[in-house]
């Protein structure tokens, strides 16, 4: 008998791992950390937009991705994978 109590439903909405890296190692296309990758923007910075509302688009569901991954303190896993 297994313990796993996720549904097949829930599981098709994590974010393969190759999605992960495509998200953090994006750049920001405007504003004051333009250029920068989206792990490397200031946790407050994306603090911030949480609050505010994430940009609309493919940005806006990667910056969120990014804010989860700040928040639950993973960037230290991810960070090697990037600098393959």
């Amino acid at each position: 008998m297994s313990d796993d109590t996720s549904s097949p439903q829930e599981l098709n909405t994590v974010p393969a791992t190759a999605d992960v890296l495509e998200a953090v190692g994006m750049r920001m296309p405007f504003g004051r950390f333009k250029g920068e990758r989206l792990i490397d923007l200031p946790e407050p910075y994306i603090v911030w937009f949480k609050g505010q509302g994430f940009p609309p688009g493919a940005l806006g569901e990667r910056m969120a991705l990014v804010y989860e991954v700040k928040v639950n303190g993973l960037e230290k896993l991810l960070r090697p994978l990037l600098d393959e």
